[in-house]
């Protein structure tokens, strides 16, 4: 898959009651993160690649509706009105405004590339400002979710901070995210488009790009095989995301510490989605990926 996993944006209702339940998972937190658009964030950053808890914070500074633009913010509050969950997927980018235009070109995303800054508090306690360009693919067959890439415009040092990539639990990095679908099949000519490469197909599911780096869709059967108890409304949804870690039973341990339930299938550590915000965790040794 050309584009990596970039992170994922799982929105809540409260920033901060969902910060104390992940941190309850054996995640670490970066501080908040205030955006001019109306969210807040805190991250679970890990090496390439990070987990972005968000919220709307400030419903007034969410700009209004403008043609040939996709509204972040926004999508992100009608997100809300149905439940907390992953809403958005996004994908590393070195040219945010290339893959615009490509995303246009392909007819998955007719919006116009999206820059911002924000500051950014570093482990010392001082700020530092970190700046983003995002290009938007969506489509209508998965109403209600969508996809961007997302190039970072500042030095890495910058964002990128060995103090906020310790998390008691082992997680490593994301590995894979986890779509749940009727008809698995009928998204992939998108998601080959947004992600420059072949599907490959097996009963019940759709898999873009390689191991340890995928995107996945289960049909209904697969669903209740992999992730047993995950329910969806019919609708494609994100339902999982698959970590590496560095020690299956050390994680297990920090889970039963903090009470936290999960189930062992398959050699993952499953977490239901109402311990995470809405989306299933898997945690999985890292020679198993």
């Amino acid at each position: 898959m050309p584009h990596r996993l970039d992170h994922l944006v799982i929105c809540v209702h409260d920033l901060a009651q969902a910060a104390l339940d992940w941190q309850t998972l054996g995640f670490s937190l970066t501080p908040t993160g205030v955006h001019p658009f109306g969210t807040s964030n805190r991250l679970a950053m890990f090496g390439n690649n990070f987990l972005e808890l968000l919220a709307v914070t400030n419903v007034a500074a969410i700009p209004p509706a403008e043609s040939g633009h996709f509204n972040f913010a926004a999508h992100q509050r009608d997100f809300l009105r149905n439940a907390e969950g992953m809403s958005m997927l996004a994908l590393h980018s070195t040219d945010a405004h290339a893959d615009a235009a490509r995303f246009r070109a392909m007819r998955i995303g007719a919006y116009a590339p999206f820059d911002f800054g924000r500051d950014a508090v570093l482990p010392g306690g001082g700020t530092a400002r970190v700046a983003f360009s995002l290009a938007f693919a969506t489509d209508a067959a998965m109403p209600g979710i969508a996809f961007f890439t997302c190039q970072q415009r500042h030095p890495p040092e910058l964002f990128w901070k060995a103090e906020y990539q310790h998390h008691s639990n082992g997680a490593l990095r994301v590995t894979e995210v986890v779509i749940s679908a009727p008809e698995p099949e009928q998204h992939r000519a998108f998601l080959e488009r947004l992600t420059e490469s072949a599907a490959g197909h097996a009963p019940g599911q759709l898999t873009v790009g390689e191991r340890g780096n995928r995107i996945t869709v289960l049909g209904p059967p697969e669903l209740a095989r992999r992730l047993p108890g995950v329910a969806t409304d019919g609708s494609p949804r994100f339902c999982a995301a698959r970590l590496a870690v560095t020690d299956l039973d050390a994680t297990r341990r920090v889970l039963k510490n903090n009470g936290v339930a999960f189930q062992l299938i398959d050699n993952a550590l499953l977490i239901a989605p109402a311990a995470s915000h809405g989306l299933a965790l898997e945690f999985v040794e890292q020679e198993e990926i």
